[in-house]
């Protein structure tokens, strides 16, 4: 089969989770004799650009850095997309396999692959479920986990105050009529986007509904994901639930702790992108509440390639500045996280958004380090609190200060009892199984 695998993002400029995710996939689809290319937008490049990554062909097609609001929103075409267009009628598909839907990377796009005959799987890697969560998140006022089921009202609502306004006021903007709503779309600025919120809302259920009319399959990462879309009135027979696994071969697990037990200072580390929605200031403000003259190290470590990555891991830095207990460390290559796994005793991720791993949490339990994690997504699926690992409550920073605080003093009975009990991790080999799978049906 000749398949194309279409993100948001790619290599070299991005190395998140997905592209890894992407990267792994297309290497064991092209082992088992399939032809594997990449799609994705690119609003850093004005012009197409065409390379290969790992032997695979990449497609970058140039998006608007600063897209129009009726862009934003999939009212309108993006421009620069019928690039992909016109290049998926040049070379025939069997599958399209979407990661993400996002600006550049949506229903037209879609649309285009059907059109050429191709089979198409959107697999949703984000909060947002596809177009369920505007705010992104799928945490409600951004303060603990939604129901999940969207009502353009109360969406609204909760979009307005993560824009900045206070709750009444996005309350009270977020039950505007639609017919209002609409017209309010056309008032420029942020006038109009707050007004026209409702109407944004009511038309992401339209993009959702059109995504399973044509999508063959839709796959999601939990099962909390698949229960939720249900609840939104997805059809049954199109979901499907791969979760995550490791990107890369089941390497050697680090000596266990009969062998090797867990001694002081423990080593807590933190490896991910610095981004807000990971949680990573619930985590700072929890190193923060330690005592001074608590023993441990804690390390962080991730990619900051874009601006804001770079502002928030500065931030963070200035926040635990005069601690010489916390290191800020060079990001790392894929393979190479193993080996960075196994020096930590424990992994942080304090995520504050639904995701479907991380899958560095995963990788984490396959070297044989355990791993304290928010109680959402992934995370609630893959950690047993007090078993194999801890589940606080998402942006709850005391809860986590305090979690940290037992064991950096009781090691043995934490951190040692819960790498007895880390999960098997599901491998690539298995995810590319099941996509298989899903492809030729």
């Amino acid at each position: 089969m000749r398949i194309v695998q279409a993100l948001g993002w790619y290599y070299p400029e991005s190395l998140g989770g997905t592209e890894v995710y992407v990267a792994g996939l297309a290497r064991d689809l092209r082992a088992a004799g399939h032809q594997v290319l990449i799609a994705a937008p690119d609003p850093a490049y004005a012009t197409q650009r065409v390379y290969e990554h790992d032997g695979v062909p990449v497609l970058r097609y140039p998006i608007p850095t600063a897209p129009t609001r009726a862009e934003c929103q999939g009212r309108t075409p993006v421009r620069g997309a019928d690039r992909l267009h016109e290049w998926l009628v040049a070379i025939k598909p069997d599958v399209v396999h979407i990661h993400t839907l996002l600006t550049g990377l949506g229903l037209p796009e879609l649309w285009a692959a059907k059109a050429v005959g191709a089979r198409t799987v959107v697999t949703t890697h984000s909060s947002s479920l596809g177009y369920l969560c505007q705010r992104g998140t799928m945490m409600r006022w951004g303060e603990a986990l939604c129901d999940g089921v969207c009502q353009p009202a109360k969406c609204a609502a909760c979009e307005l105050q993560h824009r900045g306004l206070p709750k009444p006021l996005a309350s009270l903007i977020g039950v505007t009529p639609k017919a209002l709503a609409e017209v309010a779309a056309e008032i420029p600025g942020k006038l109009g986007t707050a007004l026209s919120m409702h109407s944004v809302i009511a038309h992401n259920q339209e993009k959702q509904r059109g995504v399973f009319a044509i999508a063959d399959y839709f796959v999601v990462l939990t099962k909390w994901a698949m229960d939720t879309l249900v609840a939104n009135g997805a059809p049954p027979e199109k979901l499907a639930l791969n979760r995550l696994g490791l990107s890369h071969g089941n390497g050697a697990m680090k000596p266990a702790p009969s062998i090797r037990p867990t001694t002081s200072p423990v080593k807590i580390g933190y490896l991910g992108r610095f981004d807000p929605i990971k949680g990573v200031f619930d985590l700072a403000q929890a190193l923060l509440a330690l005592p001074r003259n608590l023993r441990f190290e804690m390390e962080f470590r991730g990619p900051a390639t874009r601006t804001e990555d770079q502002r928030v891991r500065d931030k963070l830095r200035r926040l635990l500045s005069g601690d010489g207990r916390v290191t800020f460390a060079p990001p790392v290559e894929p393979h190479i996280v193993p080996d960075v796994l196994k020096t930590y005793d424990v992994l942080c991720c304090p995520s504050v958004c639904l995701e479907g791993g991380p899958t560095v949490a995963i990788e984490a339990h396959a070297y044989g380090t355990p791993v304290i994690g928010s109680r959402i997504g992934g995370l609630a699926e893959l950690i047993e609190d007090k078993v194999n690992g801890r589940l606080v409550p998402p942006g709850d920073w005391r809860a986590l200060s305090k979690v940290l605080l037992e064991l950096v003093n009781d090691p043995q009975n934490t951190i040692d009892r819960w790498r007895t009990a880390l999960p098997p991790a599901r491998t690539m080999a298995e995810i590319t199984a099941d996509y298989l799978t899903l492809y030729a049906a």
